[in-house]
């Protein structure tokens, strides 16, 4: 079964990966504070989940073709799915590549 993807604007719930050197927030770049160093302009992919803790290989697979097409991607996980994560101008690569993959892109409304 190939992954559904909903194209989005908005950050899911504001993840913050950190490590010792560095902490990453996703966020809506409305709610960046003023003098921030940001890196604007990426697009969310969210893969249709939950998926089962059987199902492996659902984010490799997804990545495949994006690294196929020389397309860098940034990926969050959470425990009910995916994201991933694309810059603005590559969105519309990104999106014809998972479709020669064989996912589904469903556009959000804000589309």
């Amino acid at each position: 079964m190939r992954p559904f993807l909903n194209g989005q604007r908005k950050a899911p719930s504001s993840p913050s990966p950190r490590t010792g050197d560095e902490l990453s927030i996703v966020s809506e770049l409305a709610r960046v504070p003023a003098g921030v160093h940001s890196q604007p302009a990426w697009r969310i992919l969210k893969v249709h989940g939950p998926f089962a803790q059987s199902e492996i290989g659902v984010l490799s697979a997804l990545a495949a073709p994006l690294v196929k097409a020389k397309i860098s991607l940034f990926a969050l996980s959470t425990f009910g799915t995916d994201y991933l994560l694309v810059t603005a101008e590559t969105l519309s690569a990104a999106i014809n590549a998972l479709s020669q993959a064989g996912n589904t892109i469903h556009r959000s409304a804000a589309e």
